[in-house]
């Protein structure tokens, strides 16, 4: 019988070995599910991240609680998580949170798995020896090592602060369980990104978000609650391009898409306060108040610079709720 986790194995010489850990290995990556969830035609992020998703999930909690992307399961209607025995449990979506990208489901059937623990990522420096595991056992995971920790920031309004990145890349890196030297888990599979090796080689490698941002938002996701207030969003996709915030598209209904705000315009300026990268375009727009805010810019266009005032909106009025049981 096919499971969702077959095609996605590792190669060979990259697997792990029971007996270079001082933890039970098997029973760790038992741990570890494929997560399927299915998205209506009509939900906003239908066209953005398609309607059948595939990645992991990590069981967190005896009561049947899984670890996932957020963007996984953003407005899905139904969740299927297949174990390494090919059992399928269907899945309730709890929450999901926008900040760190982490999303809980709950089993709605017993999963009899063992439980990760959930541990800290903060003594991980570059080096360090950790576990990158899908679903589907030891055949599935990766014997790898921190690269580094550093920013990411995202073109879709997405900022961490310290994400861990990581190699060997792993097949099917999206809610894979990073796995630190005491068997817990340590982070979670976000991006598959590329960097390059010494000889000047593109080399695909994996970024993850610690798993030190879940414990101070778990209770909230648990029982279906927004874990931070909504940030002030514009809906606008933007790059660096050679030290400025270039606007490469706009979100459907967003509020950039309705101040038309092009591709190719570049953001100087936000709230009178010069930007030249990601990270300073999402903290200085993020603090101008609570969702609704208006948001003042100063743009360039084909050589012509204009202030715009583009009243911002919570991203999740847009999104399809997830439906009670």
């Amino acid at each position: 019988m096919a499971t969702p986790f077959q095609g996605y194995e590792v190669e060979a010489r990259l697997r792990p070995s029971a007996e270079a850990y001082g933890f039970d290995l098997d029973r760790v990556l038992a741990a570890v599910v494929a997560l399927e969830a299915q998205v209506p035609d009509d939900a906003y992020t239908a066209g953005i991240l398609g309607t059948e998703r595939l990645g992991n999930g990590v069981v967190v909690s005896p009561t049947g609680l899984v670890l996932t992307m957020a963007y996984l399961i953003t407005e899905a209607r139904e969740v299927i998580l297949t174990l390494n025995d090919g059992r399928r449990v269907p899945a309730h979506v709890l929450g999901f949170d926008s900040r760190t990208g982490l999303g809980l489901v709950q089993a709605l059937e017993p999963l009899n798995l063992p439980v990760m623990p959930i541990g800290t990522s903060q003594g991980l420096i570059g080096g360090a020896g950790v576990i990158v595991a899908g679903a589907g056992g030891r055949s599935h995971a990766a014997a790898g090592q921190v690269l580094t920790r550093m920013p990411f920031a995202g073109y879709w309004e997405f900022l961490l602060d310290e994400a861990i990145m990581a190699e060997p890349a792993h097949p099917h890196w999206s809610g894979a369980a990073l796995i630190g030297p005491k068997g817990d888990l340590v982070g979670l599979g976000y991006l598959s990104l590329e960097t390059r090796s010494a000889d000047g080689r593109a080399k695909p490698i994996n970024m993850f978000v610690p798993a030190d941002l879940l414990p101070p938002i778990l209770d909230d996701l648990a029982r279906g609650r927004p874990p931070h207030a909504p940030r002030p969003w514009l809906g606008v996709f933007a790059q660096e391009i050679e030290n400025h915030v270039v606007v490469v598209g706009v979100s459907p209904k967003g509020p950039a898409a309705r101040a038309e705000l092009k591709p190719g315009d570049v953001i100087l300026a936000v709230a009178g306060r010069p930007v030249a990268t990601l990270a300073e375009f999402y903290s200085r727009l993020w603090a101008q108040g609570p969702a609704g805010a208006t948001i003042p810019l100063r743009l360039l266009r084909e050589h012509d610079s204009f202030e715009v005032e583009i009243r911002s909106m919570d991203r999740a009025t847009l999104l399809q709720k997830p439906r009670l049981n």
